[in-house]
């Protein structure tokens, strides 16, 4: 059972600036997940009609960000330590769904994966690995 609803989540995100003027929300948070949702603009795309790396890499931080204080509650001070992220294939232009899971939470970093795919379809469009630094309590 998640510490914290998505509600509280899009809140923090909110006051931090860290839902790019609102264009990503939180759908749901689980055991050690999260889905959220990046609504996709004009000025998200890049020359060719595709979604921007930087979008894309913005969606996974943030879904990764949720399912994270979805397990320790809110700590706005957690923050990226690292995030590698693989280029599947060519994004949609419509939303991009990022679903994160994490697979390991310790005291100091979590570590976890997200896939991201185009609303609607099932192929993804890309990996990410990220860590996240946990600060002391």
């Amino acid at each position: 059972m998640p510490k914290v609803t998505p509600q509280q989540i899009e809140n923090l995100l909110r006051e931090y600036q860290l839902d790019h003027d609102g264009h990503i929300t939180i759908e749901a948070l689980g055991n050690k997940s999260a889905r959220a949702r990046f609504r996709v603009g004009k000025q998200h795309l890049r020359p060719g009609d595709t979604v921007s790396g930087p979008t894309l890499m913005a969606l996974a931080d943030v879904a990764m960000y949720a399912a994270l204080l979805g397990e320790i509650g809110l700590v706005p001070l957690a923050v990226t330590s690292s995030l590698n992220i693989n280029f599947l294939r060519k994004p949609a232009q419509k939303d991009v769904i990022g679903e994160a899971k994490l697979l390991k939470v310790g005291k100091r970093l979590a570590v976890g994966e997200i896939t991201l795919f185009s609303d609607g379809d099932p192929e993804p469009v890309a990996h990410v690995t990220c860590t996240y630094s946990i600060p002391p309590r």
